[in-house]
C-alpha cells in the first residue's frame, strides 16, 4: 500500500509521467526485449511497429494513477487487461522484468528529474496496480482450470479441420489430442494459440467462430501480409498437426437484455459476430446485422449469412457493402457502414445492444456514430484485436 509521501509525489509528478508516458512506453519495450530476449514470444511485433502496444501500457499505467480509488474504472481498465494476459500464460514473476525495466525506461527519458524519492513512488504504484492484476489473472487461472473441461496454461490439441472462408481467411478446427472435453465459452470469446515458428514461439488470440460445445474450437483467421502468425497458419499448419492451446477468455459476450442486438463489422472484425448471432437468435432477440468488405472475394461466411437470414425470416435483418465491389452485380452492395447506414437500421422502438469490431478508425467512426444516434455507452461493446485501448 502506498503511503502518503508517495501518493504526494505521485500527484505531483503526474502530470510529467503523463505527457511522457508514450514515449517512456516506446523506450521501456526495446529495452526488455534486449534484456529478456524470451519474453518477445508474447508480443505481437507488428503492434510494436505501429505503436499500438506502447501506447496502451502508458494509457493504463496513467488511468491506474488517475483511478485507483475509483472502483468502477479500475473494474472497466483491468478487466480486458487480466484476459490478454491470462490469454498468453503471464506469470506472477514477470512482473519484476517489467518493474524493472519500465523504472529504467523512466530514468532514460526523465533524466536527473527523477529523484530516488519518485523513482520509489512510481515502483510502488507500479507493484501496487501489479499485485492487483496478480490476484485477478490467478482467480481466472483457477476458474479456468476447475471448469469442466477446463484447464490452466497450455493444452495440446489436434487441427482436424481447415476450411477456407474467402481469399483470404481459414477457419481452422481444433479437438484436444487427449480426446477429453473441452470448456465451453461465451460467444464473443478469444482463444490463445501457441505456434513454434522457425524455432521460437509466437503467442495469438483469435475469436472463436462456432457454437460453444465440448468437442473443441473453431478459430477463423485472416492471412495478413505481415502476419508472422497468420502466415504460418495458412501456409504451414495442416490436418494433423498438433496445437497447443489456452482457454478461452474475453468480456465482449452477450448481455442478458431482451432488447433487439445490433453487430456491426468490418472484414475479418465479424470472427466474434458470429456465435454472438447464434446466442442472441437462438434467445428469440430481432438481430440486426451490418458487415462491410472490399468485395465478393474476400467476403467471407456470406452463403452461410446469407442462409441464415432465410432461415429466421424477420428475426434477422443481414445487409453488407462492399467499399471496392468488382461487378456490377456488387455495385449494388457498394458503400461503408457509415452514420446514414446506421440510421436506416437502428431499431426505433428500444434501445439495441450494439456489438462492433474491426479496424481501429472503423470502430471509433461507429462508436460516435452511434452516440450521435442516442445510443448511450453501457449499450456499445467493442473489442481489440490487439491491445486493449480507448477510441478517443
Amino acid at each position: 500500500m502506498l503511503n502518503e509521501k508517495q501518493l504526494e509525489i505521485i500527484n505531483a509528478t503526474a502530470p510529467v509521467v503523463a505527457e511522457h508516458a508514450e514515449t517512456i512506453a516506446s523506450t521501456f519495450y526495446p529495452l526488455m526485449f534486449e534484456r529478456y530476449p524470451h519474453v518477445r514470444s508474447m508480443f505481437n511485433m507488428r503492434h510494436q511497429q505501429t505503436g499500438e502496444q506502447p501506447r496502451a501500457l502508458a494509457r493504463s499505467v496513467v488511468a491506474y494513477a488517475l483511478n485507483r480509488h475509483d472502483p468502477e474504472a479500475l473494474e472497466r481498465l483491468m478487466r480486458p487487461i487480466v484476459n490478454k494476459h491470462v490469454a498468453i500464460n503471464l506469470q506472477p514473476d514477470q512482473y519484476s522484468i517489467v518493474s524493472e525495466c519500465l523504472m529504467a525506461a523512466i530514468g532514460e527519458v526523465l533524466g536527473d528529474a527523477v529523484t530516488p524519492e519518485i523513482a520509489d513512488a512510481w515502483s510502488g504504484l507500479y507493484w501496487e496496480f501489479a499485485e492487483r492484476l496478480i490476484d485477478a489473472e490467478e482467480a481466472t487461472y483457477r476458474a479456468l482450470e476447475e471448469a469442466p473441461g477446463g484447464w490452466r496454461g497450455e493444452r495440446d490439441f489436434t487441427l482436424v479441420d481447415r476450411v477456407p472462408e474467402s481469399e483470404e481467411i481459414v477457419s481452422f478446427y481444433f479437438r484436444p489430442a487427449d480426446d477429453q472435453p473441452v470448456r465451453t465459452f461465451q460467444p464473443g470469446q478469444y482463444l490463445g494459440v501457441a505456434l513454434d515458428i522457425d524455432g521460437e514461439q509466437s503467442l495469438r488470440q483469435y475469436s472463436l467462430t462456432s457454437r460453444p460445445n465440448d468437442d473443441g474450437y473453431r478459430i477463423s483467421v485472416k492471412r495478413e501480409g505481415q502476419g508472422r502468425a497468420s502466415r504460418h497458419l495458412h501456409d504451414h499448419v495442416n490436418v494433423g498437426d498438433h496445437i497447443r492451446l489456452l482457454a478461452p477468455v474475453g468480456e465482449m459476450v452477450l448481455d442478458a437484455r431482451d432488447a433487439p442486438v445490433m453487430l456491426i463489422s468490418a472484414g475479418v472484425g465479424q470472427t466474434p459476430m458470429l456465435s454472438l448471432m447464434a446466442q442472441a437468435l437462438d434467445a428469440g432477440r430481432q438481430v440486426i446485422y451490418l458487415h462491410g468488405a472490399r468485395n465478393a472475394r474476400v467476403h467471407a461466411f456470406g452463403d452461410h449469412l446469407k442462409a441464415m437470414a432465410e432461415q429466421y425470416g424477420s428475426q434477422l435483418t443481414y445487409r453488407y457493402v462492399y467499399s471496392e465491389p468488382e461487378s456490377t452485380e456488387e455495385a449494388r452492395h457498394k458503400g461503408i457502414i457509415d452514420r446514414a447506414l446506421l440510421t436506416d437500421y437502428l431499431p426505433r422502438e428500444v434501445t439495441p445492444s450494439c456489438y462492433f469490431t474491426g479496424p481501429t478508425g472503423f470502430m471509433r467512426d461507429v462508436d460516435n456514430a452511434l452516440a450521435a444516434l442516442g445510443i448511450d455507452t453501457p449499450y456499445r461493446h467493442f473489442e481489440y484485436f490487439g491491445p486493449s485501448g480507448e477510441l478517443h
